[in-house]
């Protein structure tokens, strides 16, 4: 396992490839990108049981499914400098026939990409079905998701929610990213979603929360903690406080970098906010 310092300087250099190939292509979603890099260097570097190699399967290992699909370059870069594909291919980033289109996609086959995602609402089914075969398989790996509280608006999400509950899903661990922030503006603003900690322990979940997503060591502990968790009737869920735009200090506090592509002089400046530390691609 990668030592702290390791880790950390992943995490910034995951900030670089995230701001880079976004504004490559003058397009993409940095804002939640930035948001979740802890959680993605976390769970793929210290976290998750992973073996060598890809197949779509996934017996023998524990699998991750990304919902909200838009945050696809934090994912793609973390891939990438696990090993699933060259780190090299960032630079293909939306491009026209490449394997990394804005939302991840299954049909160009890319490894570490198990589902098409990013109509927003549908993960947590798609998770759960995966944790369901994994019980029927007699795999005792788990099963990893991750949502937008934004996302949490969607009304499969709830059903699923509940259904997962009903029907001891207890191998499952979803993640919602809880920055507060969605295209529109504050998620509070949009449409109120209330106490999501206390929605998932009222529909027949264990929860637990991270007080701050964006420290890498809590993360760590936190998606420990839910794994220590598991096996015991429930589905668990994690509500995850992040700073969307995290380490750039301009697209912090506020959701005017959903889904926006900094400029060349605004790229500059975020990548001076986060110096380079284990070579760009």
């Amino acid at each position: 396992m990668p030592n702290t310092q390791e880790l950390q300087d992943l995490v910034v250099q995951v900030r670089r490839d995230i701001l880079r190939m976004v504004h490559k292509v003058n397009s993409g979603h940095p804002g939640g990108s930035l948001g979740c890099t802890e959680f993605f260097v976390a769970l793929y570097n210290e976290v998750m049981d992973l073996k060598e190699g890809f197949d779509m399967d996934g017996i023998g290992e524990d699998l991750f499914f990304l919902s909200n699909g838009h945050i696809s370059p934090v994912f793609y870069s973390v891939l990438a400098r696990r090993g699933y594909f060259p780190i090299e291919e960032l630079n293909t980033f939306r491009l026209i026939d490449s394997r990394l289109q804005g939302h991840p996609t299954t049909h160009e086959g890319l490894p570490g990409v198990r589902v098409a995602s990013g109509s927003l609402g549908q993960g947590m089914s798609v998770a759960i079905g995966a944790a369901l075969a994994k019980k029927l398989n007699g795999d005792d790996h788990l099963v990893f998701s991750l949502h937008g509280d934004g996302e949490l608006q969607e009304g499969q999400n709830w059903e699923a929610i509940m259904y997962a509950a009903g029907n001891k899903v207890d191998n499952l661990i979803s993640t919602v990213d809880r920055n507060g922030q969605q295209i529109d503006g504050a998620t509070e603003d949009v449409l109120p979603i209330g106490d999501v900690a206390e929605k998932f322990r009222v529909f027949g979940w264990d929860v637990l929360e991270i007080e701050n997503g964006n420290d890498l060591e809590q993360v760590i502990a936190g998606l420990n903690e839910a794994k220590s968790r598991t096996g015991k009737g429930k589905p668990v869920c994690i509500v995850m406080t992040t700073e969307m735009g995290n380490g750039v200090d301009f697209m912090m506090h506020t959701h005017a970098w959903h889904g926006k592509a900094p400029s060349d002089e605004q790229l500059a400046t975020a990548l001076e906010q986060n110096p380079e530390t284990l070579g760009d691609y």
